[in-house]
């Protein structure tokens, strides 16, 4: 079993803060296993939708392999899915990768890449029509809090990143490992994948 794993995050301007540093936090408690790295299109400073601002070490033309790539969501994907450049290298990356990870319309970008064709995915359930109308071959779930289709995750919106990478980790490390993540970031792990009481919210569920 391989004992540590690279992390790279795509940051690209307007990214959301939690859907990158959430997760990350869950993936950082346990620093033997995860490795991780940001990377954008260039290296420097990306400006998050909230403000402040991340430093990213990598860019696409210079960076690690990456195990595992997580993509954020926020309104940065309204003009990153028009991003040829960023496509192309999200394709390539993930075909490299032993998990692709998104967290809510980070999955619009993974769609409009033709990572999600013919596999079952989920995204942020109040910008659902736009995110699904980024490709229409892809099964998308209206109702779930993630979706692991091989090794593709997807989750909804914002917050239910934690509740995927908390799944990511105890498919690679255990379930306990993840319990315990969990309970030292005093963070109430939604366990069930199809919890997801905000489809209801937005009128995505008949109930």
């Amino acid at each position: 079993m391989k004992s540590q794993r690279s992390i790279g995050v795509v940051l690209f301007p307007g990214f959301e803060l939690l859907d990158v540093f959430g997760p990350l936090e869950m993936f950082g408690m346990a620093p033997d296993n995860f490795e991780i790295h940001m990377v954008a299109e260039e290296a420097g400073i990306v400006k998050s939708r909230q403000g402040p601002k991340s430093v990213v070490e990598h860019g696409f033309d210079n960076h690690p392999r990456f195990d595992l790539l997580l993509v954020p969501g926020g309104p940065g994907t309204r003009t990153e899915v028009d991003n040829d450049r960023l496509l192309h290298w999200l394709r390539d990356q993930s075909n490299i990768a032993e998990y692709t990870l998104s967290v809510c319309t980070g999955s619009a970008l993974l769609a409009k890449a033709g990572i999600l064709d013919g596999r079952r995915a989920t995204t942020n359930k109040r910008a659902f029509e736009w995110a699904t109308a980024q490709n229409n071959n892809v099964t998308w779930v209206k109702e779930a809090r993630w979706v692991e289709d091989k090794n593709v995750f997807t989750s909804s919106g914002i917050s239910a990143g934690m509740d995927m990478s908390l799944a990511v980790i105890g498919k690679l490390l255990g379930e306990d490992t993840a319990e315990q993540i969990a309970t030292w970031a005093e963070y109430e792990w939604h366990r069930d994948a199809s919890w997801d009481p905000f489809a209801k919210k937005y009128g995505l569920t008949m109930q």
